[in-house]
This record gives C-alpha cells, sequence and structure tokens, in this order.
C-alpha cells in the first residue's frame, strides 16, 4: 500500500509541471499529475494549498500560482568551498530569488550579456545581468550604460578626462564617450545557468 502523499508532494508536482507548462492543468489532467483518482480530491488538495498562499483563483475561478508558489528552498548554513560541512538538509528555509536579486521590481531590467569584456569581474557571455534602473551610479559601480548608440556593460569611473567605461579584461581598451553617455542602470546581480552534463 503506497503511503499518503503530503502538500508539499503535491506542492512539488505542481511546481513541476508549471516549470515546463507554464499553466495549472484543467481538474481531469490534475488527477494524474498529483496521482489522485478523482476531482474532488484534487479540489480538495488545491484548496489546501490555496490556503498556505500558494495558489489563488482568478474571477473566472481558474487556478494560477500565487507568490509563495516560486519559493525555493534555501539553505541556512552557507555552503564549503574546502572541507566537507553538515547535511545541507538540515534547517532549510525558503526563499523568493526576487527578495535576493531585485530590490525595486519596476525598476529592474534584465539583460543577457554579450561578449567577454568583462570576465575579469566574473561577468560572462550569456550571463543575465539584473540590472536596477538609475540615472545616475557612483565611479566604481558596474553599470549598464549606451554609449554614442551601443548598450554596453562596463565598470564606471572618472579621471581628470571625465567618465570613462573600464572593461575588466586587459585584451580590451577603455571606452570614452565621444558624443553621449546615457546611463541605464547599475548592475545589482547576475544569473547564470550552468550546461548540463552531457548537453
Amino acid at each position: 500500500m503506497r503511503a499518503a502523499q503530503t502538500d508539499p508532494e503535491y506542492l512539488s508536482r505542481l511546481q513541476d509541471y508549471y516549470a515546463r507548462w507554464r499553466c495549472i492543468p484543467a481538474y481531469d489532467r490534475l488527477c494524474q499529475v498529483l496521482h489522485l483518482a478523482s476531482r474532488s480530491a484534487v479540489g480538495k488538495v488545491l484548496e489546501r494549498l490555496r490556503l498556505q498562499g500558494y495558489l489563488e483563483r482568478t474571477p473566472d475561478g481558474a487556478w494560477v500560482p500565487a507568490r509563495r508558489f516560486f519559493e525555493r528552498f534555501m539553505a541556512q548554513q552557507a555552503v564549503q568551498a574546502g572541507d566537507p560541512a553538515v547535511d545541507v538538509g538540515a534547517g532549510l528555509t525558503t526563499v523568493l530569488l526576487d527578495d535576493l536579486l531585485v530590490d525595486t521590481p519596476s525598476r529592474t531590467l534584465l539583460l543577457t550579456v554579450r561578449g567577454d569584456s568583462m570576465s575579469g569581474a566574473n561577468i560572462f557571455e550569456g550571463d543575465v545581468v539584473i540590472v536596477e534602473r538609475r540615472q545616475a551610479a557612483a565611479p566604481g559601480e558596474i553599470v549598464v550604460a549606451l554609449v554614442d548608440g551601443e548598450l554596453t556593460v562596463k565598470r564606471l569611473l572618472q579621471d581628470a578626462q571625465g567618465w570613462l567605461l573600464h572593461p575588466e579584461n586587459p585584451l580590451f581598451a577603455d571606452i570614452r564617450p565621444q558624443g553621449t553617455l546615457e546611463l541605464v542602470g547599475v548592475v545589482a546581480g547576475l544569473a547564470r545557468r550552468f550546461a548540463k552534463a552531457g548537453a
């Protein structure tokens, strides 16, 4: 006899389905996804997840993810880069990636990096930089700027000749604007997905 599933297990199945298809399916499909025998059993699970803040209903009755649906597990202990530590599963909490990387959603812009002029700052081609849109930045901050009509990510510096954009790769030269330098925003973080083995 199979042990009864728990709400966290149901939630995990829903999260995996949503990650692939970007929707909460209809009840008949949910019976298969959640491994439940009836629509009424599915309805009870969905209602419990709604009460816990993972799901909500639209005015026309459709089920959609709520904010907590996108929480991810985070270990309270930092990972060791040296000797192994204790069990990573001990003391898990949940966090939204937005809470870690985004201060003001309405001013946040994501941009994919092209080229390797910022490799010395550990920003590589294919990375997605998380940019807080601002009209001013301090010298030393990494910024996204529109310089002479070209969009670039560089470190903003200032010297006796004025503002310049400095690459973090010795193979590239500093950029001094010949005309306009318009700040798009300051890089607040980045996201990088490693290639899967065998891909």
